[in-house]
């Protein structure tokens, strides 16, 4: 087999590695670790895989395995601070974090021709702009020219092309591009669309939706809503019936944090955003790791504070907060004929898992499914990201 990620070229059959300046020399443990890796790519390698794998099983020390992983990076031009190759995912293994393309070698093929797999997600993204009914600019990215095509939401924390690199958001968009023609757009106010759009009512972010699909020329969809983008969804879904196929919604709600009756809460929130917008050292950075990514890695919290000052400023994540918490699709769920998947974490303490079984409860063709974790955003270390992927899959396969 020979698997093609970022520079690299990893032939199984020849036992060698070569990039973009020639071939590299790599000790014997090193190649099978790589090729361990490419094997399972997007998937993770467990370290008790790795160990059994690259050393048939015998014990070896912590020490052992980190130094083997280091000179992998090193091997492919990665470091573990940039980790753009090679991920770790704390005390769970391993895992390619760039898409893999896997072809079957002349030896394997014995003179057949051979097709290559598809890699988890397209190499690149065509990213354009667009004009909402009021006139606010939008920016959309599409993912691939070939299979279903899947639309994902647009949610608080955005950026298109931070986003791509974000070892936070690039395991959501690896998973969901598989095979699929995966469509996103960055929300008025944030990334970058428009950053001072004059309104920001709920029908406004659905009449956003409306153009962009306008703009790919995507008759009907599956749509992937995550939070805010669940009322988004729905909205769009009773409006435009035709328009959509099937709905996952992870975390999503029914009435915003103001409509629900919360204001002290949305209020302070809404403070500590002004306050503390992207500055790591600030309090509202550890509230955020409390409640939206109580499981992330260091490095995932890092990525998701960095985030943030891509997505938008402080005035304007506090405007886009403000807006989210008064949606309210209470009076259209009965509107919504689309099946649809409600994903909810158990122990979510941003939009409290009454509202998901709200929402599983009201619409004619709902499943539910529920997640062990307390996160809201489900970070790709956190073991309940496998599970919400896995169930996606089965769900728009049907």
């Amino acid at each position: 087999m020979i698997y093609e990620f970022s520079d690299c070229v990893l032939d199984e059959s020849t036992h060698q590695l070569s990039r973009a300046d020639g071939p590299v020399h790599v000790e014997p443990q090193v190649f099978d670790l790589l090729v361990a890796l490419a094997r399972v790519a997007p998937g993770l390698l467990s370290y008790e895989d790795m160990i059994e794998q690259v050393w048939n099983g015998r014990i070896v020390s912590d020490a052992t395995l980190s130094a083997r992983i280091s000179s992998a990076r090193a091997a492919v031009g990665d470091s573990g601070a940039a980790q753009k190759v090679i991920r770790t995912i704390a005390r769970r293994g391993v895992q390619m974090a760039c898409p893999v393309l896997k072809t079957a070698s002349d030896e394997a093929a014995v003179g057949e021709a051979t097709q290559p797999t598809l890699p988890s997600a397209a190499p690149y993204q065509t990213i354009r702009f667009t004009a909402s009914a009021d006139g606010t600019e939008i920016a959309y990215a599409v993912s691939a020219d070939e299979g279903p095509p899947l639309l994902r939401g647009a949610h608080w924390i955005s950026h298109l092309e931070h986003d791509w690199t974000s070892p936070v958001w690039r395991p959501w968009l690896d998973r969901l591009g598989v095979r699929r023609r995966l469509i996103r757009y960055d929300a008025r106010g944030t990334g970058l669309s428009q950053r001072d759009p004059m309104r920001q009512a709920q029908e406004d972010f659905v009449a956003d939706m409306e153009a962009v699909l306008d703009a790919t020329g995507d008759d009907a969809v599956d749509i992937f809503a995550v939070s805010q983008s669940a009322p988004i969804a729905l909205a769009f879904a009773a409006q435009w019936p035709a328009r959509v196929r099937r709905i996952v919604l992870v975390n999503g709600f029914v009435q915003g944090s103001y409509a629900r009756g919360q204001k002290a809460e949305t209020d302070a929130m809404i403070a500590m955003i002004r306050a503390g917008w992207g500055q790591p050292g600030s309090p509202f950075v550890k509230a955020v790791a409390t409640l939206f990514m109580p499981r992330a890695t260091e490095d995932e919290l890092a990525s998701f504070v960095e985030m943030q000052t891509h997505s938008a400023s402080p005035e304007g994540a506090a405007a886009m907060r403000d807006a989210v918490g008064q949606f309210d699709v209470t009076g259209i769920l009965s509107q919504v004929t689309a099946p649809v998947l409600v994903i909810s974490s158990a122990g979510d303490a941003v939009h409290p898992p009454s509202q998901s079984r709200h929402l599983a409860r009201a619409l004619p063709n709902a499943e539910f499914c529920s997640l062990k974790t307390d996160s809201h955003a489900i970070a790709p270390s956190d073991p309940a990201f496998t599970v919400m992927m896995d169930a996606t899959d089965r769900f728009l396969a049907k």
